[in-house]
């Protein structure tokens, strides 16, 4: 327990530190140093190990806090940033006739945890919102693939990628940012709400299994045997959208 502030027999009351001028600082790097510094009262009057220790910690967080009010102006400076870095990749690459509606290319594979973990993260931020999602699942057809290449112009793709409103914003790192600063929800005005049931055909999966191969992707006919399906993809499944 600290000891009370003074002494049992009545003492001036020394002021610790004074608030009145604001202090401003761009990062963190300056609260380690503040703290290892060491009080030193504007008072020349001596106090006691116990009440300077208890100086020094009240200082200690007042200088945090002001350097974390100042940090947290700055953060509408970063917004606009990221909102105009996601403004210049929409203008040069959109989604046709999905002005309405979020388009999301992920995979359900965990094949590779952290690309699971960030299509699963991004999906889960934006069904909360509760607008319509056109979920594109790589893993179920591979030319969902070839697509988002065509579309983004490039070979080498990490997932998930997102459109919304036709727009593209980018990936899981953007989406947080997004989400996090509130500036995601702004985006979602206008979009189509969300269907409340499930589909009773697909489950919600978007595909089901061929009618001409059950899914083997192999077709038996007296004249020629076994020959590969072409009414599905390589997993023997059809988009629901085809049907």
């Amino acid at each position: 327990m600290w000891r009370p502030w003074g002494s049992s027999k009545k003492s001036p009351v020394r002021r610790i530190h004074d608030t009145s001028s604001p202090f401003s600082c761009s990062s963190f790097k300056d609260i380690l140093h503040l703290c290892a510094e060491d009080y030193s009262p504007s008072s020349s009057l001596p106090l006691s190990s116990a009440a300077k220790r208890t100086a020094n910690v009240f200082h200690r967080v007042r200088i945090a806090n002001s350097i974390l009010r100042a940090w947290g102006e700055t953060r509408p400076e970063s917004n606009r940033k990221l909102l105009d870095s996601v403004s210049d990749r929409s203008v040069s690459v959109s989604i046709p006739d999905a002005d309405k509606r979020i388009v999301v290319y992920y995979t359900s594979l965990r094949v590779v945890r952290s690309t699971f973990e960030d299509c699963k993260a991004v999906r889960s931020i934006l069904r909360g919102f509760r607008v319509s999602i056109d979920e594109r699942d790589l893993s179920m057809d591979s030319r969902f693939l070839d697509e988002l290449k065509g579309i983004l112009g490039k070979s080498k793709l990490s997932l998930p990628r997102v459109f919304i409103g036709g727009r593209y914003l980018g990936g899981a790192e953007e989406i947080k940012q997004l989400h996090e600063t509130g500036e995601l929800k702004k985006l979602m005005e206008g979009l189509s709400a969300a269907e409340p049931a499930t589909c009773g055909v697909c489950g919600g999966y978007r595909f089901v299994l061929c009618d001409e191969c059950n899914g083997s992707r192999k077709i038996y006919t007296e004249k020629s045997g076994f020959k590969i399906c072409t009414d599905c993809n390589e997993n023997g499944l059809i988009s629901i959208k085809k049907q």
